[in-house]
């Protein structure tokens, strides 16, 4: 029987993360679904675990990082399945996730776009679902009559219909990093589909493993570099320039108590990186001045 539900995976150096999450996509035992890992560079021994362990997997390496939704979109081109089932290579799935996909999806036509419930290592829910898009308490009322109220899915773990994600052009590559699955979760609701969240189909969630390597100021610069790009890509100039004015101002209000109480008591750890993170938004923020940087 062939399959019907491609499931991508990206991945950049995490490893040993990768096997697990792929032992637990293989004690799945679904002889429907298929699996293509796209590997970023990566310059750990992801490649050579892979090759080892799983043979069976189709793999796309890239010698360099052309970032997440360009690899995203590497993949897609080779899906022929009815689903596609979008997966962090941090995320191990819990028993009967792939037949709850499935279930779910036939019996909501209307969904164009979902994802399972997220679950922490400690077994606590996390959100998977967002009801707000950057900006749009700023932004007035021009998503409203979008359809459902649901307004993104956690890109972690997301399964979309491949017509749709035809329909939409894929991800947009602009999106090096971070943003991507709120970009594309808009553009499907524009499109006329819903959005939902799967209960019965459980993810755990290792959150960030890759972006823990990283400085804390270079994961903030890319966070921020994304938001831009959401922001000038669906408002328009008066609106972007007021949410950029509001983050700006945000960011050094922040600033100024963290450094108030630098000046009285020594910062943690963590303050001194919550410290740099808000610094770095501050900068871009005041350097965009309503353009692409």
């Amino acid at each position: 029987m062939a399959s019907d539900i491609c499931i991508i995976i990206v991945n950049y150096n995490t490893g040993i993360l990768l096997t697990r999450c792929l032992d637990s996509i293989r004690k799945e035992n679904d002889a429907n679904s298929r699996i293509i890992v796209v590997d970023n560079g990566s310059v750990d021994d992801s490649l050579c675990l892979l090759q080892a362990d799983f043979p069976e997997i189709e793999l796309i390496a890239n010698r360099d990082n052309p970032g997440f939704a360009a690899a995203n979109n590497q993949a897609i081109k080779r899906c022929a399945e009815e689903l596609i089932f979008f997966l962090n290579p941090d995320t191990e799935l819990e028993p009967g996730c792939l037949q709850a996909i499935r279930n779910f999806m036939d019996a909501h036509p209307e969904v164009g776009l979902a994802g399972p419930a997220i679950v922490n290592r400690d077994g606590s829910s996390h959100p998977a679902v967002e009801y707000r898009y950057p900006g749009s308490r700023y932004g007035g009322r021009q998503f409203d009559d979008l359809p459902g109220q649901i307004a993104w899915i956690l890109g972690a773990a997301m399964v979309a219909r491949s017509s749709v994600i035809e329909a939409v052009g894929g991800f947009d590559t602009r999106f090096f990093l971070y943003a991507e699955d709120i970009d594309i979760c808009l553009a499907v609701r524009k499109e006329g589909w819903q959005l939902a969240e799967i209960p019965e189909a459980k993810v755990m969630h290792l959150e960030g493993q890759s972006e823990k390597k990283a400085p804390p100021a270079e994961v903030m610069e890319r966070k921020v570099r994304s938001e831009l790009l959401f922001l000038k890509k669906h408002y328009d100039a008066a609106t972007t320039k007021k949410i950029r004015r509001i983050r700006l101002l945000e960011s050094w209000w922040r600033i100024g108590c963290l450094r108030s109480e630098d000046f009285f008591f020594d910062l943690p750890a963590e303050k001194k990186e919550k410290l740099i993170r808000y610094e770095v938004v501050a900068d871009l923020y005041r350097r965009a001045g309503g353009k692409s940087i």
